[in-house]
């Protein structure tokens, strides 16, 4: 059976809430507007979910084809700015590289600063941007963690929560009740697919076309902490699913995986209902 777009999500600010899409453009380094803004601290340094988690609570909503950004919180005045992408560079910096920002100006930052509790500012990749993310098929990505786009497949989403229900919960932890009790959106898919009967057929794809797009496998996606993170309250609530991908998707020493990340080799559009036809398969089995 075919496998078909169920959803396409876009995350404009880095660690904040995502946008649904019925189409949307896939450009080199990912959906339009994908991670093109970052919020830092006061060194410049990425604010992500793992140290800041309420970032998930700020939903972005790009006006204008990216000229405005209004930010949304709970209990909070909406912001919204012009976007600046003629200012002055500032050295950022995300993993302990070193990159370059547009500052957005004081009043998102101060407002950001006041939802967050810690002193925060806005930053946009510059139109010079170029970075390249490695892995099996290297690509390009704006403020993206290691990749342009991160696919899950709803199989594989299906068999976690399985898994999660067949061990039960600890003691004094509530007992999973129903399939997606662990939601999909902790894992931040840009591409959610569906009709593969195989969990992680993701990790399998070596080429395909989607769309009028022609993405080729990069790397699994090695999930964190993130993934602990209620994305509707901001709320850290773990052990799952950490804990159970660790009893079988974990990859070595570098943690465990859940999806894929794709580098774009061709743009065009993407909308929901848009088949995949896989070209390549990976010559042997991925395992973790």
């Amino acid at each position: 059976m075919s496998a078909r777009v169920v959803a396409l999500h876009t995350y404009p600010v880095k660690g904040c809430a995502g946008t649904s899409l019925t189409s949307a453009f896939l450009a080199p380094a990912g959906l339009a507007h994908d991670r093109t803004f970052m919020v830092v601290d006061e060194e410049g340094v990425f604010r992500s979910q793992r140290r800041d988690p309420l970032l998930a609570t700020i939903r972005p909503a790009i006006f204008g084809e990216g000229r405005e950004l209004e930010l949304h919180a709970p209990g909070a005045d909406a912001v919204r700015v012009m976007v600046d992408i003629d200012g002055p560079r500032r050295p950022v910096e995300m993993f302990g590289n070193p990159y370059r920002g547009i500052d957005q100006g004081d009043a998102v930052a101060g407002w950001l600063t006041e939802v967050l509790g810690r002193p925060s500012r806005l930053v946009r990749v510059p139109p010079e941007h170029d970075r390249i993310t490695d892995g099996e098929t290297p690509g390009r990505a704006g403020f993206a963690d290691s990749g342009a786009l991160l696919l899950a497949s709803r199989a594989s989403w299906a068999e976690l929560d399985r898994r999660i229900a067949a061990r039960g919960a600890g003691a004094g932890e509530r007992q999973p009740a129903k399939v997606g009790t662990v939601p999909m959106d902790r894992f931040r898919p840009n591409v959610v697919v569906d009709g593969w009967a195989e969990p992680h057929v993701e990790d399998q794809v070596r080429e395909m076309s989607v769309g009028d797009a022609d993405l080729a496998f990069a790397k699994q996606a090695i999930r964190c902490a993130v993934t602990l993170v209620d994305q509707r309250t901001g709320v850290r609530s773990g052990p799952e699913p950490l804990r159970t991908l660790a009893d079988y998707r974990r990859v070595t020493d570098k943690g465990v995986a859940f999806g894929a990340k794709f580098s774009v080799v061709r743009t065009g559009q993407l909308t929901v209902g848009d088949e995949l036809v896989v070209h390549r398969w990976a010559d042997a089995p991925v395992t973790a």
